[in-house]
């Protein structure tokens, strides 16, 4: 049986995931924050787009060729910063770093995923982007910049919804932390997911490799708290501005939901924004992204780039946030699922699939091209 029979979509990818690492690894990943109940609503909400096939298009083959921030990529989509990514697989950045400069998609880095912009910059070919919190000294906010940049990142993604850490109960109850605490439940759970535990030794524990350059510690608890202490900077539009001034690339502002905060990206001079709720990680009783997109694009359409991301599963997913008015999509969780389902070959799979299933929805709706579907967000009168 092939590996496109076997894992035909994401779902499939996630629960192959979730029985190949272990429980604190997938809890990590896996999980949202309070009730949970946003985690839900995004799936509802991007359920109830509908979209109306216009049928006898003829025989095409849909182009699905995208430009976004000075750059052409072959699909609409990327994937997304996930911190600590390389607790849920060893190896997952380069592997999607590799992917993105094969397959001419993007991949973003984040500040506190598992290895730095200097590894990563080069593997990704000009396609990688990089994702910055906020940290609250100036001196290492301007180097961490100066470092992505000179590493070949040319679009830098600033994530402003994480004013504070989310609680993330079911984390807690998991014991998630990074690297896993050596208790006899995490040893178990380790033990008995022996691929994972393998790689994991052959990697090295996960470790803050861009930021421990900032700090002297000896412990990994004494890092995580000193990595708190970067990254918390409790950003203001002052502050946004001031980055915006410093980066010499693509500036996009991550974790916007209400139009007079898109608006306000507009007045900083943002090239572009992402429409997210952090993937139902942050606040639960935000809306769901898909049904904050339309009033966004009215706002700011055509002022700057809409990228779109939180509960993407497919390609149909793509579909209905490009008809809606994003310009683009990350995916985040999806990316990382095949990665540990799959190691290096899960990256590969998983633009395929999503590839394919975008190419066959796009078809099947009579749309030939990613103008095609924008158009659907804006129809004429």
């Amino acid at each position: 049986m092939s590996i496109e029979d076997r894992y035909p979509s994401l779902p499939y990818l996630a629960e192959k995931a979730r029985r190949r690492v272990p429980f604190f690894a997938w809890e990590y990943l896996a999980s949202g924050t309070g009730h949970e109940s946003l985690l839900p609503h995004n799936r509802r909400a991007l359920d109830a787009v509908r979209l109306t096939p216009r049928v006898l298009k003829g025989r095409f083959t849909p182009d699905l060729s995208t430009e976004i921030f000075g750059r052409t990529y072959t699909v609409p989509f990327g994937a997304a910063p996930v911190g600590l990514s390389g607790l849920m697989w060893p190896g997952t950045e380069r592997f999607l770093a590799d992917t993105a400069a094969r397959k001419g998609m993007p991949y973003t880095l984040s500040t506190v995923a598992n290895e730095t912009p200097e590894t990563i910059g080069p593997m990704a070919g000009g396609n990688g982007w990089f994702q910055l919190y906020t940290p609250i000294d100036p001196d290492i906010r301007a180097d961490v910049m100066r470092r992505a940049h000179d590493s070949g990142f040319g679009t830098l993604l600033v994530t402003v919804d994480v004013p504070v850490g989310s609680r993330r109960e079911r984390q807690l109850v998991a014991g998630v932390s990074v690297p896993p605490k050596f208790t006899p439940s995490t040893i178990f759970r380790a033990a008995i997911r022996p691929q994972w535990t393998i790689a994991t030794l052959l990697n090295g524990i996960p470790k803050f490799r861009t930021l421990e350059t900032y700090f002297d510690t000896k412990t990994f608890a004494g890092a995580a708290r000193e990595v708190g202490k970067v990254v918390d900077g409790r950003p203001d539009w002052e502050m946004i501005r001031q980055m915006r001034d410093a980066w010499p690339g693509a500036f996009v502002v991550k974790g916007i939901l209400s139009p007079e905060d898109a608006a306000l990206a507009v007045e900083i001079g943002a090239d572009g924004i992402v429409v997210s709720n952090h993937g139902g990680r942050q606040f639960d009783a935000a809306p769901a992204a898909i049904d904050a997109l339309p009033a966004i694009a009215s706002e700011v359409g055509g002022k700057l780039k809409i990228v779109f991301d939180s509960g993407i599963e497919g390609g149909l997913d793509i579909m209905r946030a490009l008809s809606r008015g994003a310009d683009f999509c990350l995916l985040g969780r999806g990316f990382l699922y095949a990665t540990a389902a799959l190691g290096r070959k899960g990256a590969d799979h998983a633009y395929e699939i999503l590839k394919a299933d975008l190419e066959a929805n796009m078809v099947q709706l009579g749309t030939r091209n990613i103008a095609d579907l924008r158009a659907l967000s804006n129809p004429p009168a």
